[in-house]
């Protein structure tokens, strides 16, 4: 380690073409929380005392927390290895003048696509399925499986997606590829034309894709339920606390919906009594929507690339808290 080269703690899983940046850049020290057993999540204080020992002065975090502590040390930056850092006391960060990164939209292909997965599992029977064959009851009941797993095609239907972020976008050319006419609901986004209740109305497949805000949480509820269409199917591969589950329960016991898909639970558990759990029509994920090896690779590139340019004395692009620059010139 020469004396004017930086030292990286990265507790981030990183891989791929980003991970020759960093080492080019700084000496890696790398130890992801990811593979640690049992998980290893640390808490400001304790991820200080690592970055000490380490002599680190630049962080690349997932899970890790970014406290009041960690920025009493000399950093040069911080890597948060999320689209929403919010892992990260960015405030601290700004009063400490250190620049905090962050990797928009770096898992939006593997939900887009899990989304999918989670739609036609609901909407073709897809686990039933395979678990009557594992049980070798295939005429269970005595009847054929065509009857009992027959479903609706999702060509020339209409899918609803609430958000219209990267995950949003990612996942509206996969629908309208398999032929779906798929409209959107976002304030925040010109190209989504249509109101919630508009929405509501219209779609066969309601899928959330919303960030959590206060104008967000529990936006899906009883009267949201109400107002879609009889045999409709929700997605939720976003967060929980974005719809009211004891009313999707309502919803999906009274017929209302005819299926659902989630990847997603409050504290990320659902216990095996919950009702969700006792209904053939839903689908259940354990939050695995961005666990790709390419989300891993695609935040590596984003913060790699990103410290290159800082490093450089160029502008970040994907920088949260920009204004810090300023205070260095």
């Amino acid at each position: 380690m020469t004396e004017d080269r930086p030292r990286a703690l990265v507790t981030a899983p990183v891989r791929g073409p980003g991970l020759e940046i960093l080492k080019e850049l700084a000496d890696l020290v790398v130890d992801p929380w990811i593979d640690q057993h049992p998980i290893r999540i640390y808490d400001a204080e304790k991820l200080a005392d690592r970055a000490r020992a380490e002599g680190a002065t630049i962080l690349v975090v997932e899970a890790d927390l970014c406290g009041a502590a960690v920025f009493e040390l000399p950093l040069v930056a911080v890597g948060s290895c999320r689209g929403d850092p919010n892992n990260v006391d960015v405030a601290a960060a700004s009063a400490a003048g250190v620049p905090v990164l962050r990797a928009p939209g770096r898992n939006a292909d593997a939900v887009a696509e899990a989304t999918v997965g989670l739609l036609l599992a609901a909407t073709r029977w897809l686990v039933a399925a395979d678990r009557d064959v594992r049980a070798g009851e295939v005429m269970r009941g005595g009847d054929i499986p065509y009857q009992r797993f027959r479903g609706w095609q999702i060509a020339g239907r209409t899918a609803g997606l609430v958000g219209l972020g990267a995950v949003g976008r990612a996942l509206r050319w996969r629908l309208e590829g398999l032929g779906m006419r798929v409209i959107a609901y976002d304030p925040y986004a010109s190209d989504a034309s249509h109101s919630l209740e508009d929405l509501l109305a219209e779609s066969d497949v309601v899928s959330l894709h919303a960030p959590v805000t206060p104008e967000t949480k529990g936006m899906i509820g009883k009267a949201q339920f109400d107002a879609m269409r009889d045999g409709a199917v929700f997605l939720n591969t976003a967060r929980a606390q974005l719809h009211d589950t004891d009313a999707l329960v309502a919803a999906l016991q009274s017929g209302k919906l005819a299926a659902a898909g989630l990847d997603h639970f409050e504290g990320e558990f659902l216990a095996s009594d919950h009702p969700l759990c006792a209904l053939d029509n839903v689908v259940l994920t354990p939050h695995i929507g961005g666990a790709s090896y390419d989300t891993e690779a695609n935040h590596t590139s984003l913060i790699a690339e990103d410290l290159r340019r800082l490093l450089a004395g160029e502008r970040p692009v994907n920088i949260v808290n920009p204004e810090v620059l300023e205070s260095r010139n």
